[in-house]
């Protein structure tokens, strides 16, 4: 059995300020439309909830990294953030192969006023 694990931190700011800079093109360039729906849901706090999910993308690349091969890349979308039904967030991989090495995935976000944090565990089958 192998586990790995990242972590990510990033100010609420820079997020706001990337999707006030370029709009559209920024959230569908990270963002699954399930994504965006949810965020924009949250209304006042949907930068927070962004920065969550982008904190959460990438802690999820950090965790997966070590089953990526040179020859095989992801996108931003490939990961998607969602919640469960009780409101607890969960990972989901989309065109990642060695996704079947992966016997589960943990994830814990939190967010305040100026940064969110996301760290995920993973638990791999061999």
């Amino acid at each position: 059995m192998k586990v790995s694990c990242g972590t990510d931190i990033i100010e609420i700011d820079r997020i706001k300020q990337s999707i006030e800079d370029m709009g559209e093109t920024f959230l569908n360039r990270v963002f699954t439309r399930k994504e965006i729906d949810y965020c924009e849901s949250r209304k006042k706090q949907k930068y927070q909830h962004y920065a969550a999910r982008f904190a959460a993308k990438e802690a999820t690349f950090k965790a997966i990294s070590g089953i990526l091969n040179d020859k095989y890349s992801i996108t931003w979308k490939d990961i998607e953030i969602a919640n469960d039904n009780q409101g607890r967030p969960v990972v989901s991989l989309y065109g990642i192969k060695q996704e079947e090495r992966i016997e589960n995935i943990d994830i814990s976000i939190s967010h305040c006023k100026n940064y969110a944090v996301a760290n995920v565990v993973v638990l791999y089958k061999w």
